[in-house]
């Protein structure tokens, strides 16, 4: 083989290494998250649903409610939370509109993602983690937002 063309095979098969190595990369990413069983996603939708209804309501205890144990310790009362939630997470309490998407387990955690839009039109992905209470009960422990640009992969 011409050495001219040896620098093209060379980055031929480099190139198909790299594309096999993603494509490995985005299967084990896709194995991680795994659908919930059907009655575990509505248990966790309705937490998740049910703290919004609070937070539509301004029943801060009610909405304090649905958050878990670690969360109660770090805010130690339903007003604190609330002040939070209007402080950082005013988009989460009455949104325009609200999409849930399928709740999934991702790496041991279960995940619910919402799609928002708040009254000013702006779409926000809220990324919600819960865990399993002591009583068997579905309880949020954190949730993340962040603007979304309308072309979510869901």
């Amino acid at each position: 083989m011409p050495a001219a063309l040896r620098p093209q095979v060379l980055n031929h098969r480099w190139l198909a290494r790299w594309l096999l190595a993603l494509c490995l990369a985005f299967a084990a990413t896709a194995a991680a998250a795994a659908e919930l069983p059907e009655a575990q996603a509505k248990a966790v939708r309705a937490v998740v649903e049910a703290q919004l209804d609070a937070f539509a309501a301004d029943d801060a205890e009610r909405a304090f409610s649905y958050a878990a144990p670690s969360i109660h310790k770090m805010f130690g009362n339903a007003p604190t939370f609330m002040a939070m939630v209007l402080g950082q997470y005013g988009m989460l309490v009455k949104p325009e509109s609200v999409l849930f998407l399928l709740p999934e387990s991702v790496r041991g955690d279960v995940i619910q993602a919402v799609l928002l839009r708040d009254g000013m039109g702006r779409l926000w992905r809220a990324t919600y983690r819960l865990e399993q209470g002591a009583d068997e009960g579905w309880r949020i422990n954190g949730c993340v937002v962040e603007p979304d640009d309308g072309k979510s992969s869901a």
